[in-house]
């Protein structure tokens, strides 16, 4: 078997060319700010082209950017400025914050009506009690994948590897609101590849390059992979790639000193799955197309139209 690979561009792309159609019906300009602190270089990419999409898609956008040394307090009035400019739609706070920054409670200083990352307790709350909410992108964003694959999610058995607040929980309240029946494993979860092997859906959200392997997954299930992780020992590639998608890491740890690889071996899904989310090209490009659809959101509901 080789798996069918879910192409995250494509959907990505779908979801970003009807936001535009919405933007552009709305009537106004949706607005989403980004507030980004120090000189993290992944943010600082993270963040441009969050604000250059949002640009793209007809929604009015902008970066406040200020230094590490910025004080809780302060960031935290900035916060409050943003709550209250009625201009904007949607409040967005980069993470990681510089030590110091106490991120609870800035992520819970932001009005839950313009919090387009779906972090705050109050649309963690709605969520689960299946209210109209602000979700969070990343969880949303396998929904996406999933439907718009033709993948069926009733009555199908979901495992979930991961139970983070950003990722796994959403993500497990996401599949039962469609009808699937969801395991969530962990650290402590016992004879792990006995569980997952059962999964019609699996998938993997731990943050550990490659742990998914050939005998945590079950002859033709559908395997979403949500890890990015940085990958820099030419060995370790070894472990994960053959062929000519080996050459093509080695090149870019050569020239760039690291390759993107997720939390599943990509041989062993490629060999044993039906369905799989490539890293790069998958389940990361979905994030930022759900921000924007989020953003959209967030004006709707306030302006209750």
């Amino acid at each position: 078997m080789t798996a069918r690979i879910l192409s995250g561009k494509t959907i990505a792309d779908a979801i970003k060319a009807e936001v535009a159609e919405e933007s552009a019906a709305l009537g106004f300009k949706a607005c989403l700010v980004v507030v980004r602190v120090g000189e993290d270089p992944a943010s600082e990419v993270y963040v441009s082209s969050k604000v250059r999409t949002a640009a793209d898609l007809g929604i009015t956008s902008r970066e406040e950017h200020f230094a590490d040394d910025i004080t809780q307090e302060q960031l935290l009035h900035i916060v409050t400025l943003l709550n209250n400019d009625d201009d904007v739609d949607g409040i967005l706070v980069q993470l990681p914050l510089p030590k110091g920054i106490d991120e609870k409670a800035v992520l819970e200083a932001i009005d839950p009506a313009k919090d387009v990352d779906g972090f705050h307790p109050l649309n963690v709350g709605r969520l689960s009690l299946g209210h109209a909410s602000l979700v969070p992108c990343t969880p949303a964003g396998v929904i996406e994948i999933l439907k718009r694959s033709d993948i069926p999610i009733a009555g199908q058995h979901a495992v979930i590897v991961g139970r983070s607040n950003i990722v796994g929980k959403p993500l497990a309240i996401l599949l039962l609101k469609e009808n699937a029946t969801v395991t969530i494993c962990h650290s402590k979860t016992k004879d792990l590849s006995a569980v997952t092997r059962q999964a019609d859906i699996l998938i993997a959200a731990i943050g550990r390059a490659g742990f998914i392997g050939e005998e945590h997954i079950g002859e033709g299930a559908t395997v979403i992979d949500v890890g990015i992780n940085r990958v820099t020992d030419t060995a370790d590639a070894a472990r994960f790639f053959e062929g000519e998608a080996l050459v093509k890491r080695l090149k870019a740890i050569e020239t760039r000193g690291s390759t993107l690889v997720g939390d599943v071996n990509p041989t062993a899904a490629m060999a044993k799955a039906a369905n799989f989310t490539p890293v790069p090209g998958g389940v990361g490009l979905l994030t930022v197309a759900m921000l924007m659809k989020n953003t959209i959101t967030a004006a709707r509901l306030r302006r209750k139209i």
